[in-house]
């Protein structure tokens, strides 16, 4: 969501900030804006819009200075404008704000009666006349951070400086992630290490309740207002890791990059063609009392988590139960004893999946159940790793673009790979299913790079869909999640209104939609369902309907006047979801490219969706 840098050092910040700021553009915003101490002064720049925008206001103003904050704005609260642009400022002070301050209407009336007049229509603003009110009780700035945070409820992680204090900024994470970076004579905040990584390598990753104090030389963390201490992290990370490399934009270099991303992901678990003695071995303890599956998980994640729960029943005969995290949190659950709870984040910090976790683990711990928690994340050193019991690191490497697509086919593999291990733990899966399912997953991104070679002939198949309005996706078994993924692609780069199906429930409203228009992407992989699958597609024939097939190249589905085919390699039943989500990526990918979308940084959404 949005973006936080700051800093404190003895060089000018300006262009370090504008820089992180791009680096944390894969997050999506509508606005941005900086403020710097100099002078005795804060000068601030905000714009709506793009952070070249920004970029260039500055230099025209020619502001700078050694201490500052700037921030991009995903708008929640007040439209995308440069009076709801951050920071926000209340005399000298000024403050930028990652979250959602969810009493701010009751803070915002109290303050309004204090005198305090609101020049924008944000939660944010509230922050920044609280800690201007606090110091006028007392001089200090941390002390004035300390005594107003307990009064804001919600999610946060907040940069503030203020001119009267130049030498110190205060920055605060509640429910937000914050990470520190450490420098030489220089220290610094942002809401993601990779907007650092131009200056240092060495990070603090701040806990829940965690308030510091920066200055040039030092960094003092508070927690309930005793100084702490936390371990400083060395990255081994390029920033060109970041890069487009070569590629017209980062999704489309992420697709191509899923060969090796899966591979790398296999190896923390494989050995040859069985898996490694020790992988996961952390959970040897606890695992063989496992008797059920929770998978709890939001969007693209929670399409991985419906492809494991056919896995873990199908394969393994655990039962499974999939659930989107936002709805799983405020249902009520029921804790079933001796459960494996797996949440799944591609950046470990999706607010509504960490509040699930919690909530969960409140429950179970009143009821006295016996659960086990395990994260199944990009990040190792997010929130959700350090609060679970367990952990399984995908190796996607850094993920700018906002439609996952790496994240996912790993996400995949890494779940693949701990249905191997709760099958090989409780006895349910012999030596012969492993060694083919292991061997199958080797092959997958060999079978993956040749799905790639067909990039020409999606793109052509995608030109039909530039004028269209709608689009349906259909799979069967383990292809329905797939169909679902495929239609979210769709939507999220192209605008184009999708919806996936499992293919049966045609009969059931679908087809109310299919006329000559409507094109409908097949998923025809060469399973057990297959002929089921050639029946739903003669349906859509009948009623004059277009299909647009991905088919196994022994389906026997064959091209024809309104039956267009790209065919994928064979890929074992049981491995086809990863290899099929290709497929649908580049189709994804070519229509929005020709309806001329912001591809990497769609409207209205963003990354790490870290409020509720």
């Amino acid at each position: 969501m949005c973006g936080i840098v700051g800093g404190i050092a003895e060089r000018h910040l300006a262009a370090v900030l504008i820089e992180g700021l791009k680096k944390l553009e894969y997050r999506g915003y509508d606005s941005a804006g900086v403020a710097l101490l100099e002078n005795g002064q804060i000068a601030r720049a905000r714009e709506a819009g793009k952070v070249a925008l920004l970029e260039a206001s500055v230099k025209i103003s020619k502001i700078d200075g050694s201490i500052g904050i700037a921030h991009t704005r995903w708008a929640t609260h007040g439209k995308p404008t440069q009076d709801n642009a951050h920071p926000h400022m209340s005399g000298d002070v000024a403050v930028v704000h990652n979250g959602i301050i969810e009493n701010y209407q009751e803070l915002k009336a109290e303050l309004e009666q204090a005198g305090y007049v609101f020049l924008s229509q944000t939660d944010s603003e509230v922050v920044a006349h609280l800690v201007h009110q606090a110091l006028q009780q007392q001089n200090n700035l941390l002390k004035a951070v300390q005594a107003i945070v307990p009064r804001l409820h919600g999610a946060y992680a907040l940069g503030i400086i203020d001119a009267n204090h130049p030498d110190e900024l205060i920055a605060v994470r509640q429910g937000s992630p914050l990470v520190l970076g450490l420098g030489i004579g220089e220290n610094f905040i942002g809401s993601d290490q990779l907007a650092l990584l131009p200056v240092t390598n060495r990070f603090i990753y701040l806990e829940e309740g965690d308030i510091v104090r920066l200055t040039r030389s030092d960094i003092e963390i508070y927690h309930q207002g005793e100084l702490v201490s936390r371990a400083v992290n060395e990255l081994d990370i390029s920033v060109s890791s970041s890069d487009k490399g070569g590629f017209k934009h980062y999704m489309l270099k992420e697709i191509y990059e899923q060969p090796d991303a899966i591979q790398h992901t296999l190896s923390v678990g494989l050995d040859h063609d069985q898996l490694k003695d020790d992988f996961l071995s952390s959970g040897n303890a606890v695992l063989p009392a496992i008797q059920h599956v929770q998978i709890i998980a939001c969007g693209t994640s929670y399409h991985a988590g419906m492809v494991a729960k056919y896995w873990c029943e199908q394969l393994i005969g655990l039962s499974c139960q999939v659930e989107i995290a936002s709805e799983f949190r405020y249902r009520s659950p029921v804790v079933l004893n001796n459960t494996l709870f797996i949440y799944i984040s591609q950046s470990g910090e999706t607010a509504d999946t960490l509040a699930a976790l919690r909530d969960i683990d409140k429950r179970a711990a009143a009821a006295q159940k016996n659960i086990v928690s395990l994260a199944l994340c990009n990040v190792p050193t997010s929130s959700l790793v350090r609060e679970t019991d367990l952990h399984l690191l995908t190796q996607a490497g850094p993920e700018i673009g906002v439609a996952s697509t790496k994240a996912f086919t790993t996400q995949l593999a890494a779940l693949m790979l701990l249905v191997l291990k709760l099958g090989k733990i409780n006895g349910t899966l012999d030596d012969a299913q492993e060694q083919e399912l292991v061997q199958a997953l080797w092959q997958t991104p060999k079978i993956i790079n040749q799905c790639l070679a067909l990039d020409k002939d999606i793109e052509a198949m995608s030109r039909q869909f530039v004028e269209k309005r709608h689009t349906l996706f259909l799979g069967r078994g383990t292809q329905y999640p797939i169909a679902l993924e495929g239609a979210l692609k769709l939507k999220e780069i192209s605008y184009i209104h999708a919806e996936g199906y499992a293919a049966g429930e045609l009969k059931h409203g679908p087809l109310a939609l299919v006329d000559n228009d409507m094109p409908v992407v097949v998923l025809a992989a060469n399973d057990f369902m297959l002929d089921k699958l050639k029946s739903n597609m003669q349906e859509v024939q009948a009623r004059g309907g277009e299909l647009f097939v991905f088919a196994d190249e022994h389906s026997g589905i064959a091209n024809s006047d309104r039956q267009h085919v790209v065919y994928i390699p064979t890929a074992n039943a049981w491995i086809a979801p990863i290899v099929y989500s290709v497929p649908v990526q580049l189709l994804s990918y070519h229509v929005a490219v020709l309806r001329g979308t912001d591809v990497d940084q769609p409207r209205n959404l963003a990354k790490s969706v870290t409020v509720e």
